[in-house]
């Protein structure tokens, strides 16, 4: 069987958010150096990267480039992962693409390992992630899926500007300290919130808001799922929080629904018992697990459930997920070195 350390993989996207930190995890495994090709923009081209104690060279990601490597770990805009991902699998290769240009094709798996791995089996060279607001959602649901069937969730996010990307962090940040300038929002970000992330919709509702209605029902193979979401951006660094009503088919103890959550693997419990009551952004950045808290019932209706969760949106919402799907497909044998 192959292993991890065989493989050659391209980081597509190497110098974004989730680029860099697909290479630190990567590194934080002792990934060959030699295993490793990274590609970015074209004005990235040439210039070094830094990898344990060395330097990694970005290349071109021209055909010659890209059919030596054996999985194509993909972070880039829709249009520029249309063009490549289809030369990468042409040459025999397999990509795990971050962004939204394949989630809802059909013969592509959308994937998160702890729920949908067997997905995997039926790859035609393509896996997604989904985005990174439906991925701690999703699992969430999952667990108590173990115990009660979910049928409605009401979910409203709280996204960090990471999301939007490396230049959002630097507004931010340059807004906190005083600069005006907007260059890649309509309105500051800095010490306010948009009640929107994505386009709007002819239905009032956003493009980020359509993805986590569309992807939670593919991943979880639940067409009939309710999911109302209301999507927003907050001045946050790093991190995703989310508030969750969730309503089931039955009424629940809070021993059953925090057993499930808890035995549930990346998921863990904040709360009175725990460093730290409840999640923050600032406790979940750099953390693999999804955090959940404040987890209650509603005073006057039993099969209905309140939590809130936090989670590293670069992480377990794209660059982890990523290697935990290579991770999968190697334990189901679907990877094959050129």
């Amino acid at each position: 069987m192959t292993k991890l350390s065989d493989i050659n993989i391209g980081i597509i996207g190497a110098t974004g958010a989730v680029g860099v930190e697909a290479l630190k995890l990567l590194e934080k495994i002792n990934h060959p150096k030699n295993k490793i090709s990274l590609f970015a923009s074209e004005r990235s081209t040439g210039k070094l990267v830094e990898y344990n104690k060395d330097k990694i060279q970005i290349l071109e990601a021209n055909e010659d480039n890209l059919k030596k490597i054996d999985v194509g770990l993909i972070s880039v805009s829709s249009e520029v992962s249309e063009n490549l991902a289809p030369i990468i699998v042409n040459n025999g290769g397999i990509v795990i693409d971050d962004g939204s240009a394949f989630r809802m094709k059909e013969e592509v798996p959308l994937v998160v390992p702890e729920i949908n791995e067997k997905d995997l089996d039926f790859h035609k060279g393509i896996i997604s992630i989904p985005n990174c607001t439906t991925t701690p959602m999703v699992m969430a649901i999952d667990a108590l899926n173990k115990i009660c069937k979910v049928n409605k969730v009401i979910v409203s996010t709280y996204q960090a500007v990471s999301g939007t990307g490396k230049e959002a962090v630097n507004e931010l940040k340059n807004q906190l300290s005083g600069d005006s300038k907007m260059n890649v929002y309509d309105y500051k970000i800095a010490n306010n919130v948009f009640p929107h992330v994505d386009d709007f919709l002819e239905d009032g509702f956003t493009k980020e808001e359509h993805k986590m209605i569309n992807e939670s029902k593919k991943i979880l193979h639940d067409p009939s799922l309710e999911i109302i979401p209301t999507c927003v951006r907050v001045p946050v660094k790093i991190g995703h929080s989310e508030s969750l009503c969730i309503s089931t088919d039955r009424d629940l103890s809070i021993e059953d629904i925090n057993s499930s959550l808890s035995n549930y693997s990346g998921i863990k419990i904040l709360d009175n018992s725990t460093d730290l009551p409840y999640p923050m952004p600032l406790y979940s950045e750099g953390k693999d697990e999804v955090f959940v808290g404040r987890i209650r019932k509603s005073p006057n209706n039993d099969r209905e459930i309140n939590l809130w969760l936090s989670c590293d949106n670069l992480l377990k919402g794209a660059a982890l997920n990523a290697l935990q799907i290579l991770e999968s497909m190697i334990k189901r044998d679907l990877i094959k070195i050129n």
